[in-house]
């Protein structure tokens, strides 16, 4: 059975090796199509029954071409980019893998707060993390991750995650919260880890980001969906004390670095999970449960119906 791994984004070469072995290893063949286009992908995909992607778009059309597919792993947590419905009527198993870039992100996160309360390192007086508040939205394998670095750095950790039970979240040394105005209200830090769906979409913006306290700064290595950027621009003129920082570049980057340049940052594309180990332990996952599910049906991690 053919394999196909398409990425415009790379694994890292080391990843690609350790696929190769786990893909070799159970009989099946591989196709590996780095950087390719859309074109290649619909031609690639043919007569493939596993796909493993990245951040990669996977839609009806994709599907359609696809008549031998059996199953499509996600690289990573996140999953938005693959048509679930469509792959649900194709029967067709999606699967992510949780928890393979969870570090990575939240590192990440620390590295961007770090960044913004040293005013971005341009010579001037800064701020430090230990005693202040940090709040968690979303208590998944990353927001678990920021919680523990978060705790290093001596800070007061909160989190709201109506999915995990207030046990969970307490077993981590970490306060529940059961309500996202407290959440924005009580910490001077939020660190935004939803997914984006019909709900969440647009949810976060004017109200909630003036609730924040003095020289809030909000943290999003999540979706941009998440945002409304109309809301969070009106809130950033209003409040000259917040800042914001995010790892998915906005819809509305220009506007927001031209006013306010000294207080916001963003990477120039999601890097959340862009580190070798992440790469690697995502890679590896991705190769281990397409094989698995080819052979005998394994499908733990399946996010459609």
């Amino acid at each position: 059975m053919k394999i196909l791994v398409f990425t415009e984004k790379p694994f890292a070469p080391a990843a690609v090796k350790a696929i190769e072995d786990v893909i070799n290893a159970s009989g099946n063949e591989l196709e590996v199509v780095e950087r390719g286009t859309r074109a290649d992908l619909l031609e690639a995909v043919k007569n493939a029954e596993g796909l493993i992607v990245r951040s990669d778009i996977i839609d009806a059309e994709v599907m359609d071409n696809a008549p031998q597919l059996k199953v499509i792993v996600r690289a990573g947590a996140g999953y938005d980019n693959i048509d679930l419905k469509a792959a649900t009527d194709h029967k067709i198993c999606v699967m992510n893998t949780p928890g393979q870039n969870s570090n990575a992100v939240a590192e990440l996160v620390f590295g961007m707060i770090v960044m913004i309360c040293r005013n971005k390192y341009n010579g001037t007086s800064g701020s430090e993390l230990k005693g202040k508040s940090l709040g968690i939205y979303a208590f998944g394998q990353v927001g678990r991750n920021v919680a523990r670095i978060a705790k290093g750095f001596g800070m007061n950790v909160e989190a709201l995650d109506v999915f995990v039970p207030d046990a969970v979240i307490e077993a981590e040394g970490v306060k529940p919260l059961h309500d996202v105005n407290e959440l924005f209200s009580q910490n001077q830090f939020v660190s935004l880890h939803i997914p984006a769906t019909p709900q969440t979409k647009n949810s976060i913006g004017y109200d909630l980001v003036m609730r924040m306290p003095k020289n809030g700064v909000l943290i999003n290595t999540a979706r941009k969906e998440v945002i409304d950027e109309e809301g969070l621009i009106r809130a950033l003129e209003e409040r000259p004390d917040i800042r914001y920082v995010s790892d998915i570049k906005p819809g509305k980057a220009e506007e927001f670095e031209q006013k306010f340049a000294d207080r916001v940052f963003f990477t120039p594309k999601k890097m959340g999970a862009q580190t070798a180990e992440a790469n690697f332990n995502a890679g590896v996952a991705a190769a281990e449960q397409v094989v698995a599910y080819l052979k005998e049906g394994w499908n733990k991690f399946q996010v459609n119906g």
